[in-house]
């Protein structure tokens, strides 16, 4: 796929424009990898040069943090820290709005200064400076689709806008969820919630989003966060709805219809 490491990068004296922060399952989980995979290729289609840091990458610490283990965390961010400082990094993009939250808001205190982009706010500044051409017509005109707000890309972060551009940028028709925007509703993958067993309660979190999803008569759930896109693939497939919602990163979606 052309991507470099940054110590390839620096070897040769390079120095790219982003450095492309992959995250844990953006590395790891199956499903999630083809998100990586699409926002790579967007890069490289619309010539932005970028780097990963591959296996000097760990994870940040945001689930270790969120879980209590304060110790875990602050081994994890200064190995991260001092590898990219050691880089000299300046400006980083990730997928993840958790890689994202913690890199931007909890780094500086530890001495990792960046400035940290999420990759839905990225795609809406390529389409605005014409870097991403999307092609008209295509098979998302005039269909329903219903955006789904992370918590740490919203309500942590103030991101709700960005990610709406880009989809309206498909020239879809975009339907909102009874809970959206500063009233959304959490996945249930958060504060580590993914990596332990359901609380004792009547609905699980992703299966009364997923209602709501129906609700909208959408048949695209768009994603910003590949948590949240695990929960909603169990979600989909608990309703038996798994044929008739697709499930899409903006990434992804933008990858589909991308101009040469």
């Amino acid at each position: 796929m052309n991507v470099k490491l940054m110590s390839e990068m620096m070897a040769t004296g390079e120095n790219p424009e982003v450095l492309f922060w992959v995250g844990c399952a953006g590395s790891f989980d199956q499903r999630v990898q083809r998100i990586t995979k699409a926002f790579a290729e967007i890069l490289n289609k619309v010539g932005v040069s970028f780097a990963i840091l591959g296996p000097e990458e760990v994870c940040t610490g945001d689930p270790a943090r969120r879980a209590g283990n304060e110790m875990v965390f602050q081994m994890m961010a200064n190995m991260n820290i001092q590898v990219l400082n050691g880089y000299g990094i300046k400006k980083i993009v990730t997928t993840c709005p958790h890689c994202f939250n913690t890199l931007k808001n909890e780094y500086p205190e530890l001495g990792g200064n960046y400035e940290v982009v999420h990759h839905a706010t990225y795609l809406q500044e390529l389409i605005d400076a014409g870097r991403i051409r999307i092609e008209e017509g295509g098979s998302m005109k005039g269909k329903k689709i219903t955006f789904h707000d992370s918590c740490y890309l919203g309500r942590a972060n103030n991101i709700y806008e960005a990610p709406r551009q880009v989809l309206q940028a498909l020239d879809a028709d975009l339907v909102e969820m009874k809970s959206c925007r500063t009233n959304g509703l959490c996945c249930g993958a958060g504060g580590a919630q993914v990596f332990k067993e359901d609380e004792p309660g009547q609905t699980r979190i992703n299966i009364a989003r997923t209602e709501e999803a129906i609700a909208t008569g959408a048949s695209v759930v768009a994603a910003a966060c590949p948590f949240c896109m695990i929960m909603w693939e169990d979600g989909v497939k608990q309703k038996g709805v798994e044929n008739q919602i697709e499930l899409k990163d903006i990434a992804e979606l933008i990858a589909e219809r991308i101009k040469d």
